[in-house]
């Protein structure tokens, strides 16, 4: 009798502990997990789900309770803008759908995820927090830091204050503004830089700390939208020409032979190109073809008093994709400084 009382006892045991959990779970904020694939989830013998990343991390479980949608596992080499196109529309029907998210983390190979996060910036309309997380080194290698990564990125995805600051890359115990980060090393962990302006925060094991929110339009207040886009093949094309000593104008007739609609110049840090490229783009630039001059630098801004359109203090990258949008709504070549300055 005593035999199966204490069984009773341990059985109500286990299964009050059980719901203890899920009451306790369910008091924690909700946080979507979009997973892309990259180093983050990539090991030796290939990339592995996020429920099985997570199955490593189980101290995830204390902070947030997880969705999963898995949508891709690729390289960042092979990101599109179909699949930025496709992640917007994913986080904007989560969101609608599902009210109760606190915040969205998108799982995200390295090379690429400036680009991507700066998309998101432009064309997501909501002041919950969308985050971007990557790796350097894969999962069960020497160092690897995926797994603090995704969890700092879920840390603040799930944070209260980290609302209202647009898309963040959270890497290396830092969250970055996705307009002003850049990868700027190969593979070394702290490859992640925002340049002149600094980051936003740092996630520190003690806490998250936020020291300031972006000056410039992004999320809510952005005039970009995806309303009626769905293809690639309705944004147009916007190529990148790199300045570099003695340059011809080959590959700006190139870019525009090939179907670019406009063109953002990786120009010398002062923001120039060689004459006889300056030329050509000046014929270009008359003829109503809108030209970005952007800085191969990587610092500093361009001023606004020189002959193109000045592409602030964006990388070529993200000019590109502001370039894009800019055209893909109609605005007119003489308004779209404007933007830049704005964006």
């Amino acid at each position: 009798m005593k035999k199966y009382l204490k069984l009773i006892i341990f059985i109500i045991t286990g299964i009050t502990m059980i719901l203890s959990t899920a009451q306790g779970q369910g008091n924690l904020p909700l946080v979507k997990i979009i997973a892309t694939g990259g180093t983050i989830a990539n090991t030796p013998t290939g990339r592995l789900s996020v429920d099985t990343v997570l199955e490593q991390l189980p101290e995830i479980a204390k902070i947030a309770r997880i969705g999963i949608y898995d949508y891709i596992r690729i390289g960042s080499s092979e990101i599109s803008i179909q699949n930025w196109i496709d992640i917007a529309h994913l986080i904007t029907s989560e969101l609608k759908n599902n009210p109760n998210i606190t915040g969205i983390v998108v799982t995200h190979g390295s090379n690429t995820s400036e680009e991507t996060a700066y998309f998101l910036n432009l064309v997501l309309d909501t002041n919950k927090p969308v985050v971007l997380t990557a790796a350097q080194r894969q999962r069960t290698t020497l160092s690897e830091d995926g797994s603090r990564n995704l969890f700092d990125a879920v840390r603040v995805a799930a944070d209260p204050k980290a609302g209202g600051r647009g898309v963040m890359l959270v890497v290396n115990e830092m969250a970055h503004a996705a307009r002003d980060v850049t990868k700027t090393l190969s593979y070394r962990t702290e490859t992640w830089n925002s340049g002149d302006l600094g980051v936003l925060g740092l996630t520190d094991t003690d806490m998250i700390r936020f020291y300031r929110k972006p000056e410039y339009r992004h999320t809510s207040s952005s005039q970009f939208r995806l309303e009626g886009i769905t293809m690639a093949s309705q944004l147009p094309r916007v190529d990148i020409i790199y300045a570099y000593a003695d340059a011809g104008p080959e590959l700006v007739h190139a870019a525009i032979a090939a179907g670019a609609k406009g063109l953002v110049i990786a120009g010398f840090p002062t923001g120039g190109t060689p004459p006889v490229v300056t030329k050509a783009l000046m014929e270009l630039q008359n003829k109503g073809i809108p030209i970005v001059m952007g800085n191969r630098g990587g610092r500093g801004r361009i001023q606004s008093t020189r002959e193109f359109i000045s592409a602030d203090n964006l990388t070529a990258q993200k000019a590109r994709i502001l370039l894009m949008m800019s055209l893909a709504h109609n605005i007119p070549v003489d308004e779209i400084e404007d933007v830049f300055m704005n964006y």
